[in-house]
């Protein structure tokens, strides 16, 4: 089995400093097409939530767009979503049944590497009809997103930014999309050459990306992580590395922010402490725990 990971376990400096930067709703506005238009009516089909639909989509959008678990993995995101739907009165009172997924959270125990690949290598050797359900349903997101997700654009002072960026870091795509989406997105807007690395499901969790590419390799003080989810934060934080957020449905004034202030403040070395707390406050403020119909 070809080991994906290498190729950051493999990567060496060539500049001073380090950026990981997430890819769907951090450089990409991707996120609310993908997940309301994709991901929900893929999820509602293969599961059986016809009945309890609106409910369905509400705690999707809750799990992927507007909580603390924004941008998790869609494996783990499925399993939140269908433990949202379990527990809410409503649903229960329509006596609508809802998938267990136990063999998915065994195997979720087990893997780091939720993706496509592993979970089709699982599927082939046991022969788990639950796990093949869920991979037949994940590839059906994977085709809805390929058919439906093209034309959209990265967020203004995106590309400024990446140009300013390249002189004096190496940046490299850490993101929990299936590798082709993430290829194809940033070579439509040919922003691939800005990077060394495009890395998504199959090279193993951001956690993974980051400690793989990045830890010990730069200073800690200059590495730094953009993302606009609690994952990235958390994938920061693992390897003790910087964290800027992109503030959901502040996007375009977070990396214009970024290009004005936050770069040249994380390359001057005045980036932590007061200022990045100061920040953390407004991500935790846009992104809430609890559901709006438990509030």
């Amino acid at each position: 089995m070809i080991d994906r990971a290498q190729v950051l376990k493999d990567l060496q400096p060539d500049r001073d400093f380090f950026i990981g930067i997430d890819s769907d709703g951090c450089a990409f506005d991707t996120m609310e097409i993908k997940h309301k238009e994709c991901f929900c009516p893929t999820t509602i089909k293969y599961f059986a939530l016809q009945s309890v639909s609106k409910y369905a989509r509400e705690a999707w959008e809750f799990v992927n767009l507007y909580s603390k678990k924004r941008g998790v993995n869609r494996f783990p995101a499925l399993v939140a979503v269908l433990d949202l739907l379990r527990a809410r009165r409503a649903v229960q009172d329509r006596r609508a049944e809802i998938a267990g997924l136990d063999s998915l959270r065994r195997w979720m125990g087990a893997e780091t590497r939720l993706g496509n690949p592993a979970l089709r290598r699982l599927v082939e050797a046991s022969g788990d009809e639950e796990l093949a359900h869920v991979l037949a349903w994940s590839e059906a997101v994977n085709t809805a997103v390929a058919d439906l997700v093209r034309g959209v654009p990265p967020f203004p002072y995106l590309t400024d930014s990446l140009d300013r960026a390249r002189t004096k870091a190496d940046m490299m795509v850490v993101s929990s999309t299936p590798l082709e989406a993430l290829e194809r997105e940033w070579a439509e807007h040919d922003l691939a050459r800005y990077v060394r690395v495009i890395a998504g499901q199959e090279h193993g969790s951001k956690q993974e990306h980051l400690t793989y590419a990045a830890a010990g390799k730069y200073p800690k003080e200059k590495t730094l992580m953009i993302g606009d989810a609690y994952g990235d934060l958390k994938a920061a934080l693992s390897v003790e590395a910087l964290f800027y957020p992109i503030l959901p449905g502040r996007e375009e004034a977070s990396w214009q922010r970024f290009f004005e202030e936050g770069l040249e403040r994380f390359f001057a070395g005045t980036y932590a402490g007061a200022y990045q707390e100061a920040l953390m406050k407004e991500l935790d403020d846009a992104l809430p725990e609890t559901p709006p119909w438990e509030r």
